[in-house]
């Protein structure tokens, strides 16, 4: 592609979640100088990006594009799982670039979905892909995220800008139709991101606990995993074993609406961290358990995103294509 001064290296690339802001330079060879910033030390995104670009030498930068765990219609940006909130023309100007496109994370990372190597991909049960198939993709970190690829003419694809997360959450069975009834009790509406996030997994081991009749000491989700994974500690690995279940509900249901035979993709900052345990887990066989459709989605593949940087690759693929039709229009 051109690479002339109005579309020169280095960009400024960013994948900004509820918890924690990814940045990173694109250079002609790729990804540099990624860091991670903890938002809440941070009192706007711009002072972010400012701190950011000041720790690697304030670089001239022109084009950026991040990916935000929030919807993007229009240009005010008002985070859901954070404070954050910017007009994107005004940062823009603000920071002297001539680009700033900001998109959904989970819109990024979909779009990273075709340059990920496959070492950096864990499947989990189906059998192969089918090419030129819709794909589907989720993952649970601070929030719940959904996305998807659809092909289209020309060996195009779209990546989906949705909320999926919000949906309604749908027990399975009698003891998840009791969680509903405990987390409806305390916030009113459960949606899917209720249960399938880190606070979701603090959640179910409250609930678990009630339940339990033992003394509940709350945990982070973090310390949750670490004692499930170990198996020191019921508790947690009930936890965990509810909490995959339920993705592998969501992840089925997400593979029936998209027709997903492309496969189906699960990212985020929980269920890698899992690592071989997620293949034992209740997932895949909740991905599947569809009544008539069980063995249409018994040949779909999952895999397990592994990758460090994924939505800052994605976010780098949505930069060039951007700047390539720019300079071609």
């Amino acid at each position: 592609m051109p690479t002339g001064p109005d579309n020169r290296y280095p960009r400024l690339v960013a994948d900004i979640g509820g918890t924690n802001a990814r940045f990173a330079l694109q250079t002609e060879r790729g990804l540099a100088d990624i860091r991670v910033m903890a938002c809440a030390e941070h009192p706007t995104f711009d002072a972010a990006v400012r701190s950011y670009l000041a720790a690697v030498g304030r670089p001239a930068v022109r084009h950026a594009a991040i990916g935000i765990a929030n919807p993007v219609h229009g240009d005010w940006v008002q985070m859901t799982n954070h404070d954050w909130a910017f007009s994107i023309e005004a940062t823009r100007e603000a920071m002297g670039l001539s680009t700033l496109l900001v998109m959904n994370d989970f819109t990024a990372l979909a779009l990273s979905l075709p340059h990920l190597p496959q070492k950096d991909l864990v499947q989990v049960g189906g059998t192969a892909s089918v090419a030129n198939a819709a794909i589907g993709l989720l993952g649970a970190g601070t929030g719940l995220g959904i996305s998807g690829l659809i092909p289209a003419s020309g060996g195009a694809v779209g990546a989906l800008a949705g909320e999926g997360g919000h949906v309604s959450f749908t027990p399975f069975d009698e003891q998840e139709i009791d969680l509903w009834r405990f987390a409806h009790a305390r916030h009113g509406h459960v949606s899917a991101e209720r249960i399938l996030s880190g606070p979701g997994l603090q959640l179910i081991h409250e609930w678990l606990s009630t339940r339990a009749g033992v003394s509940f000491q709350p945990l982070p989700a973090a310390e949750i995993s670490r004692r499930g994974l170990e198996g020191h500690d019921a508790l947690c690995r009930d936890a965990i074993d509810m909490f995959c279940g339920a993705l592998g509900t969501v992840a089925g249901d997400l593979a029936l609406i998209l027709g997903a035979k492309g496969g189906v993709y699960v990212g985020g900052g929980i269920v890698p961290k899992f690592g071989e345990y997620f293949a034992r887990s209740p997932f895949r066989s909740r991905f599947q358990n569809k009544g008539r459709f069980s063995k249409y989605l018994a040949a779909i593949p999952v895999f397990v995103i592994t990758c460090a940087w994924p939505s800052l690759i994605g976010a780098a693929s949505a930069l060039d294509e951007h700047l390539e039709r720019a300079a071609h229009a």
